[in-house]
């Protein structure tokens, strides 16, 4: 991917992220994410019903990795059924760590993937999928 692209898309997502606000419906699981090594604090809000992601929300303070991967992930998720999902985490994870992953699986999200150069963003740019991780852990539960 041109680099000019990949800027414009992580910058576009942090200016205007898709899905950004909390809503107060207890038919949401929440849940908070944070970073110790960044000012990454969101929250993550994910509506599921009959296996199917039906909405997905956060919000919080973020650094431009964080929002924009967490922006992204709201397009990537909704609508989807949890295999899906948990197909495009999978795949998402092994290109932060430098694996072979679906890159058509992961449309936008690929912007992430020189990521691994910079070792300490990773974790921003992981967090919003670490989050819905632990959401559908529950889920199952």
């Amino acid at each position: 991917m041109d680099e000019n692209l990949r800027k414009s898309i992580i910058l576009e997502h942090y200016s205007n992220p898709i899905n950004k606000g909390l809503v107060n419906d207890k038919k949401y699981v929440k849940i908070n994410m944070n970073s110790s090594s960044c000012i990454d604090n969101l929250d993550f809000m994910v509506k599921i019903e009959n296996g199917i992601i039906k909405d997905a929300r956060f919000d919080g303070e973020a650094c431009a990795i964080s929002t924009a991967a967490s922006s992204i992930m709201m397009n990537l998720i909704i609508g989807k059924k949890i295999e899906e999902v948990e197909d495009i985490i999978i795949n998402y994870e092994a290109m932060i760590n430098e694996e072979s992953y679906n890159d058509k699986l992961l449309k936008e999200a690929c912007v992430f993937d020189q990521i691994y150069k910079q070792a300490n963003r990773k974790k921003c740019a992981l967090l919003p999928f670490e989050g819905l991780k632990r959401i559908l852990s529950q889920e199952k539960e």
